[in-house]
């Protein structure tokens, strides 16, 4: 897949309208279109990388970047003494749906374990 057709690159582009709850130099997180709890929000590096198995060590600054991300909507949404859930899919067997790493941040009710 080319970068110009990645559902993600074109948010971070602005072309396809998203609700964008963060945005820094490096990083993107908008609200879930099918969210699966009251807060799931999805976390992107705007450096297009397909899979997590695919993140080279020049992408770790950028990763460290998604946690602090995800440190700050989670106190935003005040579900950070509560607890959340953060997930990240590599592959189709694991549910990767968009070949662009995102972080899923999922909150605001009770999760069990094993997850799916």
């Amino acid at each position: 897949m080319q970068m110009s057709e990645c559902i993600f690159c074109r948010i971070v582009k602005k072309e396809i309208p998203a609700d964008i709850v963060f945005e820094n130099d490096h990083i993107l997180a908008f609200s879930d279109i099918h969210p699966q709890s009251p807060v799931h929000i999805l976390v992107i590096p705007k450096k297009h990388v397909a899979r997590l198995m695919d993140l080279s060590e020049e992408d770790m600054p950028v990763i460290h970047e998604v946690h602090k991300a995800v440190q700050v909507l989670a106190r935003q949404r005040d579900v950070h003494q509560s607890g959340f859930r953060v997930v990240v899919n590599n592959g189709a067997n694991a549910g990767q749906a968009v070949d662009h790493i995102h972080y899923h941040l999922l909150a605001g009710r009770q999760f069990s374990w094993p997850p799916g």
